[in-house]
């Protein structure tokens, strides 16, 4: 079995965006990779940290953190 994983990344208007809208965009997806011959498993969230950035001469650096992306998983 082989697997295909791809980063999603929902993109809504703030003022008038609804879940609606993301789940149509998820849709799409997953629809443009199953006409590729690829099966939906799941969508999964992955934590990552995110090291120190001591920035140039130690100005301007930034502080580590932690951030969280969503990945769909597929199957083939």
């Amino acid at each position: 079995m082989e697997y295909k994983v791809v980063p999603f990344v929902a993109a809504i208007d703030h003022k008038k965006g609804t879940s609606d809208h993301v789940a149509q965009q998820l849709e799409a997806l997953i629809n443009e990779y199953a006409s590729k011959g690829w099966i939906y498993i799941r969508l999964e969230g992955v934590s990552t940290y995110v090291g120190p950035d001591n920035g140039c001469f130690r100005f301007g650096g930034k502080s580590g953190y932690t951030t969280a992306r969503q990945m769909v998983v597929f199957s083939k």
